[in-house]
């Protein structure tokens, strides 16, 4: 007779690797993508007219996932990743919609239609997938703080 065996219950130490391992590669994509931005940014400015050109808006990209990521590396709590989700998921909607459709220009945004591939586009539009990717993951495995009871 053979003694009963028991599974041990996973350490939390692991499930704390885990987590930071995906924190470090949901910042690291949107890492990418606000240095691809921020690199962008003075070439899309050049022939555009003052106010609010294509460049400025890849500047406000870049400081958004570069703020996003730091907020997920150091916090990793629920509304850090969901503003990663969002930093991240806009950013990728808006390089694949300007890549086929033809919008003109409305409001405050410039006509952005660029209908070619290029290394560094392809790079932020797979940095800001992935990013949408992982911080949905992270946002999913947050945990929402419980609610407290109203006071008698």
């Amino acid at each position: 007779m053979s003694a009963p065996t028991s599974r041990a219950a996973p350490s939390r130490g692991r499930g704390r690797g885990r987590d930071l391992g995906l924190r470090a590669l949901t910042a690291a994509a949107l890492v990418v993508d606000a240095g691809v931005h921020l690199h962008l940014a003075p070439g899309y400015q050049a022939g555009s007219p003052p106010g609010l050109g294509q460049g400025t808006l890849f500047l406000l990209e870049s400081a958004a996932a570069a703020l996003a990521a730091l907020a997920v590396l150091l916090r990793g709590s629920r509304a850090a990743y969901a503003f990663a989700l969002l930093v991240a998921l806009s950013g990728f909607a808006a390089v694949v919609l300007y890549r086929y459709v033809d919008l003109p220009a409305f409001g405050p945004f410039p006509a952005m239609y660029e209908p070619v591939w290029y290394f560094e586009k392809a790079a932020s539009a797979v940095a800001e997938g992935a990013g949408a990717v992982l911080a949905g993951v992270g946002l999913a495995r947050t945990r929402r703080a419980p609610r407290r009871a109203p006071a008698r």
